[in-house]
Order: C-alpha cells, then structure tokens, then sequence
C-alpha cells in the first residue's frame, strides 16, 4: 500500500518564486480598509490587529517609495458602505495620502468595473503586495483575478480579517479564524504567496 504524498501548491510543484515581492517592484493595493468593518453593520473578528498591519504596509511602502492604490466599495443608499454615510471612510490611520491612487468598487472584485486595471498598467509595475478586507470576499476575488490581469500577488495574512459564516449545509458555523485560514490555503496554492505579516520584510 502506497503512503500518501504530503500536501503541496501548485505554484510549488511549478517551481514558481515564492519570495515576497519586493518594494521597489511592487505596488502596494489595500482594499476596502473602511469603517463599516469596524463599527457597521459587517464588524469583523480581530479588526484592530489587522488595521494595525496593514498601516505597517502603508508606513513601509511610503518609505520605500512604493505606489499605493487604495480601492474603497461603496454600496447602495440606505445599506452597507452608503456613501453618503460615515461607514464607507477610510479608518483613521488608514487614509489616502493626495499622492496615492484611490479607485472605487461597486463588486467583491477590485477589477470589475473599475479603473485599477488601468491604474496599474500606468504604474508600470507586474507585482502586487495585497491587504484588506474580507479575506473570504474581496481579497480573494481581488487577487483571483489579478493573476487573470498578469500580476503576482504578496498576500500579507496580518493584515487582512474576515467573519464568522453560517454552513450552508446545516453544520456549526465557520469560525472567522478558521475560513481566513482556509482562504488563505486556497489562495496560496495558485495565485499568491502568502506571507504572515510585514516581518519578511525586515
């Protein structure tokens, strides 16, 4: 009887690089970093751990001269991420500086009908250094099809959060923790390197 091999990526079994991008080839793309996931009607689990990394991430590509993007998601009037409404700002600590780029999204995935596929191609840079919210959402629709635009993605786990969700299939609810782990996984194997937080790049 055979022993089962050990688990592995497919960007692994590719021989791919798996060494985080570096700044001065990257662009830092922060997502959806907005009030409604601290205070509003989405609240996510560990929100100020992760509001602290990703401000690392914009405090490190500023040294570097890293161009940042930051994608914000504005709703419909009245719902979730309303405009108009002091959930759809950046969370303090967070915002936009008049020389960073700011595309807004209307769907999970940042390219959809949005100007950052554009944005990017006019910075001229292939990599992408990814933060935001939620892991299971937006990150991971985000970074599914960045690989589709030709980018290579540095997913930083730190800082990123996400929910608890019921099971569709009647069982205990999935643990916030445990369905950003599992995005993770999934998204490790084929379209990013996911790093643990910003210390690899000390």
């Amino acid at each position: 009887m055979s022993t089962p091999s050990a688990p592995f990526t497919l960007l692994d079994a590719a021989g791919a690089s798996r060494k985080p991008s570096a700044w001065q080839d990257a662009v830092l793309v922060v997502v959806d970093h907005q009030q409604e996931y601290v205070d509003g009607r989405l609240p996510l689990v560990g929100m100020p751990s992760a509001v602290a990394a990703c401000a690392e991430l914009l405090a490190l590509a500023r040294a570097h001269g890293t161009p940042v993007v930051h994608v914000v998601h504005h709703g419909k009037a009245g719902g979730a991420f309303d405009p108009a409404t002091r959930f759809a700002s950046l969370i303090e600590g967070l915002e936009a500086r008049d020389d960073e780029t700011t595309v807004v999204k209307h769907l999970p995935n940042s390219f959809a009908g949005t100007e950052l596929a554009a944005k990017l191609e006019a910075l001229g840079r292939k990599e992408l250094i990814v933060a935001g919210f939620q892991t299971h959402m937006c990150i991971s629709a985000t970074v599914r099809s960045a690989l589709d635009h030709g980018y290579r993605c540095t997913l930083v786990a730190a800082a990123c959060a996400t929910r608890d969700l019921p099971d569709p299939l009647g069982g205990e609810p999935l643990p916030a923790a445990e369905l950003h782990r599992v995005t993770l996984a999934a998204l490790h194997d084929r379209f990013a390197t996911v790093v643990a937080d910003a210390s690899v790049w000390r």
